[in-house]
């Protein structure tokens, strides 16, 4: 046969094979899941960043199972799946991390924040400063030793003994007044705005939008604060891990970060920089299955 008249044959059948493959192809209208663990306090900035990364990404939707670090931590290292794992603390990240969970270098550190203390927006304990912790039958509630928020916290008063404005016996005074320890900075923050605590210590940036009209924050001094570092990545076993990626990408890209700054969050150099390297906003096409027989057909035609 004329080679002229064996490659629009050849070109026909390839293109019908497209077709009847295309059958048992995965479309960008199908759904397909990414599930995020991450910290409690990260749940109002990130729900909004969800539904901005869904829009520009059809057929995504995104889960979250928020809770403190160290719970998310080791129900990780205990078998749970998931494709991102945000947390409030290196520490916890470094705990998934070294049981070899972690795709290690997608790890960044894509928030900060700075302690603050919340009281009710009627403030009858008059709390203005953070000297005003250590005053006698102050209803205090921090976060568990294990819990990031209430491991900064401990950072932060241990600082106010080698400063004279505190002293030695400040940091005693005010852990004399803590009623409740708490599993989730989200529970700190309720307990304050219904009454059931005079202040609590938390990020400033994790107040709940359902708390804001009920609670103020009144900022700690810079000379003892801790300055908290949120990191994030991708799970090593994650099923969807370019698109895990991809929201990554997006947290850290100017349009996250101005969600980020929206709900408090301060933006690290390291994230700016990232940022700045990555095109994050473009959609994308979820994958399509492709046939021995289309594969065959294409290397024919080559």
């Amino acid at each position: 046969m004329d080679e002229k008249k064996i490659v629009p044959v050849v070109l026909c059948v390839f293109l019908t094979a497209l077709v009847i493959a295309s059958c048992g192809c995965t479309t960008s209208t199908q759904s397909t899941k990414l599930t995020v663990f991450a910290g409690a306090g990260l749940s109002g900035a990130f729900n909004e960043t969800a539904a901005a990364f869904s829009a520009n990404h059809t057929g995504v939707n995104v889960t979250f199972n928020y809770a403190g670090s160290d719970t998310l931590a080791t129900q990780l290292t205990r078998g749970a799946y998931a494709d991102i794992f945000a947390s409030a603390d290196m520490n916890h990240m470094n705990v998934v991390k070294n049981a070899g969970l972690m795709n290690n270098s997608s790890i960044i550190v894509f928030a900060e924040s700075n302690l603050a203390i919340v009281v009710p927006t009627a403030n009858r304990a008059n709390i203005t400063n953070l000297s005003d912790l250590a005053k006698p039958g102050i209803k205090l509630v921090i976060g568990e030793d294990a819990l990031p928020v209430g491991e900064y916290a401990q950072q932060m008063l241990n600082r106010t003994a080698d400063n004279s404005a505190y002293g030695p016996s400040f940091r005693t005074a005010v852990l004399a007044n803590v009623v409740s320890k708490e599993t989730m900075v989200n529970n700190i923050v309720a307990k304050v705005a219904l009454g059931e605590a005079d202040a609590g210590i938390v990020h400033n940036s994790e107040v709940p939008a359902a708390y804001q009209r009920m609670v103020k924050i009144i900022p700690i001094p810079g000379t003892v604060n801790v300055l908290a570092r949120f990191p994030i990545g991708v799970l090593s076993g994650s099923h969807n891990s370019q698109l895990a990626q991809s929201f990554i990408n997006y947290v850290t890209s100017p349009a996250g970060q101005a969600i980020l700054q929206k709900y408090g969050f301060v933006i690290p150099p390291s994230s700016n920089a990232t940022a700045a390297a990555k095109t994050s906003t473009t959609a994308i096409t979820l994958p399509m299955t492709t046939s021995p027989m289309t594969t065959a057909l294409v290397t024919a035609i080559a």
